[in-house]
């Protein structure tokens, strides 16, 4: 084969274990042999509209097999996957479109309706509807191997991460990177070939595709696909499929632990549990525990295909609260603004170099420069590195709050509350949640003689933002502290409005 990229593993599997099962969503099973078949059918379609080498192809819609489909035969082709947040508005789908020129979009029944409200200047030329029309397209398309060539230097996907600007940008990356970070999870969390993986967690997120989904398949195991997540439904899928393997941020499995099911669900099969997008609760762990259950936890970025860091279930306990130690074929450092190591318990900015990690954002060439110094990615991150080696991440730069596994950056939420006519000044903040962890706050200060209203003013982010971004509450301030320069004094608004009050 001339494709080394992930568009060809459809095919790789298909000619190893052509009759496993690959792929379940509902009553419907797919064979390695049946994704390989769908996967080509579906890029000679997506050819035949005009798609070509590098163009690129957004996918809109929750978890579902033509996800994969999609990806598969965008790197069949040669071409870009751009997969998009189901759950962000009409303007930030339609920025995002636009912004990565993606020619063709792949949407679910689901999302239909945003699909026809989104304006003409995106730059879309086709769009596909999953379902009939998607299923009459593949069955009128060929069905002869393809063949391009895809190295691992080329682009596979485009994945949209905030940044501290407000900005999502589209970190790039290579089909080199996916395949690198699948074999440190295949090697860290020592994966088998008869794994069957539940996957529950959004493929738009790298963790659920990069951690859970890719690496599952690379090694000829069953991905479960879910499209939302429901304690009760997970308990009666982990029993259904003897799932061995699943992934999921801490409120998931919060969830479980709290449901009326858990001490008596059957969790025998389960071999593996990851969890990520914020730190484990010791309480939680002690509760998975005493059902013989032990979390794996990591650290990573989108940027990093992500991961980066992870502590393993040996020092689960004994290293509770650190991220771990580098995934094998990743190297980190805890350095000074100077770039030199810090020394054991000194805080520092994480950075990161590897062959997972991305060459650069998507046309943003500044922003991609100021990411790098001397090859290493710099996170944004602080930490402290122990006397073994093991990494405990203490402070987010960045500013990012973490709500449910979402990240959330405060300065986009803040441009659009500046926005409103009565707010003169804003400071978006995370403040303690029991259910999401942490949950965005709003602190305003109303323009002279105006009256803000705090309902008004989270009613006009409807149908702007996602609805995970809107923040849960609005405090109303007189004066938000800054320095000489005019830089915010975020610090002290967290310590001031940060309470769960």
């Amino acid at each position: 084969m001339r494709n080394d990229g992930l568009g060809s593993w459809p095919a790789r599997r298909a000619r190893k274990t052509p009759h496993r099962t690959a792929l379940i969503h509902g009553d419907a099973a797919l064979t390695y042999a049946d994704l390989y078949e769908r996967t080509t059918r579906l890029a000679h379609a997506l050819r035949g509209t005009g798609v070509r080498r590098g163009d690129r192809i957004a996918y809109l819609g929750p978890n579902h097999p033509s996800y994969l489909e999609t990806l598969f035969a965008a790197g069949t082709l040669g071409a870009v996957f751009v997969p998009l947040n189901p759950r962000l508005a009409g303007p930030e789908i339609a920025h995002q479109l636009a912004d990565s020129g993606a020619k063709a979009l792949v949407h679910r029944p689901s999302h239909a309706g945003l699909v026809a409200g989104l304006p003409g200047d995106t730059g879309v030329r086709t769009y596909i509807e999953v379902g009939a029309e998607y299923e009459a397209l593949l069955a009128g398309a060929e069905n002869e191997p393809i063949d391009q060539p895809v190295t691992h230097d080329d682009t596979c996907l485009i994945m949209y991460t905030s940044g501290t600007t407000g900005r999502p940008k589209g970190a790039m990356l290579t089909h080199g990177n996916l395949t690198w970070n699948a074999f440190n999870v295949l090697i860290d969390h020592d994966l088998v070939a008869d794994e069957r993986a539940l996957v529950s967690a959004p493929l738009f997120h790298t963790a659920g595709l990069n951690m859970l989904t890719l690496p599952v398949l690379l090694k000829g195991g069953t991905c479960v696909l879910v499209e939302t997540f429901d304690p009760a439904g997970t308990f009666d899928l982990i029993e259904q499929h003897r799932i061995t393997f699943m992934f999921g941020v801490p409120t998931m499995f919060d969830q479980m632990a709290r449901h009326e099911r858990w001490a008596r669900a059957d969790l025998s099969s389960l071999r593996i549990l990851t969890c990520g997008g914020a730190s484990v609760p010791t309480p939680l762990i002690a509760r998975y525990q005493e059902r013989g259950l032990t979390f794996l936890q990591g650290y990573g970025m989108t940027e990093a295909a992500p991961g980066v860091l992870f502590l393993d279930a040996e020092h689960a306990v004994s290293k509770a609260g650190s991220a771990g130690v580098p995934h094998f074929f990743s190297d980190v450092r805890v350095v000074r603004p100077d770039m030199t190591p810090v020394g054991i318990g000194e805080t520092g900015e994480v950075v990161v170099r590897g062959p997972h990690v991305m060459p650069g954002y998507w046309g943003l060439p500044e922003e991609t420069a100021a990411a790098f110094t001397d090859g290493w990615f710099r996170s944004g991150d602080v930490a402290r590195t122990d006397e073994d080696g093991y990494v405990r991440i203490v402070d987010r730069i960045k500013d990012m709050i973490i709500s449910g596994g979402e990240n959330i950056y405060p300065a986009e939420i803040e441009d659009r509350i500046l926005a409103h006519p009565d707010v003169a000044e804003c400071a978006v903040i995370g403040v303690p949640d029991e259910r999401w962890g942490e949950v965005p706050r709003a602190v305003v200060v109303p323009r002279d003689g105006a009256t803000v209203n705090p309902d008004e003013v989270l009613a006009s982010l409807a149908g702007r933002l996602a609805r995970y971004k809107i923040p849960k509450s609005v405090v109303l301030t007189d004066e938000l502290p800054r320095t000489a320069s005019g830089k915010l004094l975020r610090a002290w608004v967290r310590e001031r409005y940060g309470t769960d009050s």
